[in-house]
């Protein structure tokens, strides 16, 4: 991978206040998910308002794409259509009256055009599921459609590296997860990610890395099985084990654990379970995962599934295969973790559909195979297409 982005050195300090960075250094990798975690005061807020400029560092540079960045109001404006960054309160953010507006906002000052500005709206809140909403006042939506719209205003000007500040602060359960999601999706379209978040049962099960803050410095930068594993540097971050690296620690003590690989997920814990289940020879036989692309879902094929006695379980991954789903009148049973859902119907020999599109379709492969890889389980994946003409 490419480095997008990298800190050196950093310092700074507030007026009349403590020093807020500390010799921080730091490289992001293209299409890499980060996540700064640490206490209140760590310097997480800090850092994130030095990677586009809205802070300048007393010593030390920003490196963006292999340049230092400069900071001229001309090559700032340029800076942020590549780096965008969405506030934890999105009422910092949404200032225009209609939602529309407000989308519209960074296109319109980019001087696109205003064909231009209309196909990057568009596009916008179709990703992020605000579609029909364009002439609601925000200041009407609910705090996860808020997030939603502040999102869209920066992907309207299609970023490379995006940066979200505490992203489900204040939401309810539903509305985090659907960030969450989205943000998935958004690195699987290539876009590298960081957020500073102080949850660590989400940083740990979303990021790729996580940097571990506290006093104005990294104290880790690394895999997340490692950088909570470790009991002194969890202490020094003020933070706690996440649920299930506690779980994964109780069973090696039981000695029910018997893989070397820290689970991540509740998926990976019923898999390293479900391994000495088929060493034993008592596991019922797995179901299969349909997979289909929906962009190629028609109303004939539609008929084929809500008719199938075999597919009774139905999820959708990303907002094309929602959007798609729900203008087909398809029923999604999951629309978060569908993978990891679908796998657990499997394990106890249930089938399911999976609905998605781009590069989503990958990422449902490389999960089960690694997934089968791990468990000894033999979950098959079947294309849409393949099982219509066999059954």
């Amino acid at each position: 991978m490419n480095c997008i982005l990298e800190l050196k050195k950093l310092e700074y300090q507030y007026p009349n206040g403590p020093k807020a960075l500390n010799n921080v250094s730091l490289r992001v990798m293209q299409g890499e998910k980060i996540a700064l975690v640490g206490p209140n005061g760590a310097g997480k807020s800090t850092l994130l308002l030095m990677l586009n400029g809205m802070l300048k560092p007393d010593s030390g540079a920003v490196w963006f794409q292999g340049e230092p960045i400069s900071y001229t109001r001309r090559e700032l404006m340029n800076l942020r259509k590549k780096v965008g960054f969405v506030f934890q309160n999105p009422d910092h953010q949404i200032i225009a009256p209609t939602v529309y507006q407000d989308v519209a906002f960074g296109p319109v000052n980019l001087d696109y055009t205003e064909e231009e500005v209309e196909k990057s709206v568009t596009e916008a809140l179709m990703y992020v599921g605000l579609t029909g909403l364009e002439r609601r006042p925000p200041h009407n939506l609910s705090g996860g459609e808020k997030k939603k719209v502040a999102m869209a205003g920066v992907l309207a000007m299609n970023p490379d590296l995006l940066v979200f500040d505490e992203p489900t602060s204040g939401l309810d359960p539903e509305s985090a997860r659907s960030i969450m999601e989205l943000l998935d999706e958004l690195q699987h379209a290539g876009k590298s990610i960081i957020i500073s978040t102080h949850d660590v049962e989400l940083a740990y099960t979303w990021a790729d890395r996580i940097v571990l803050m506290n006093q104005g410095k990294i104290i880790t930068s690394s895999k997340p099985a490692d950088a909570f594993s470790e009991r002194e540097l969890l202490r020094d971050a003020k933070l706690s084990k996440p649920i299930l690296v506690e779980l994964y620690d109780a069973l090696c003590e039981l000695g029910m654990a018997k893989s070397e690989k820290i689970p991540r997920s509740v998926l990976d814990i019923v898999g390293m379970l479900n391994r000495e289940c088929h060493r034993s020879g008592s596991c019922k036989p797995s179901g299969f995962i349909i997979l289909a692309d929906a962009e190629s879902l028609t109303e004939d094929l539609v008929e084929k599934i809500v008719h199938n006695e075999a597919i009774k379980i139905v999820g959708g991954m990303g907002s094309v295969a929602k959007k798609q789903a729900e203008a087909l009148g398809i029923s999604l049973t999951y629309t978060h973790g569908v993978i990891d859902k679908c796998l657990l119907k499997a394990i106890s020999g249930q089938n399911s559909l999976i609905i998605t599109s781009g590069g989503m379709i990958k990422r449902v492969l490389s999960r089960v195979e690694g997934f089968n890889a791990e468990s000894g389980n033999t979950i098959e994946v079947i294309p849409f297409s393949d099982y219509l003409q066999n059954n």
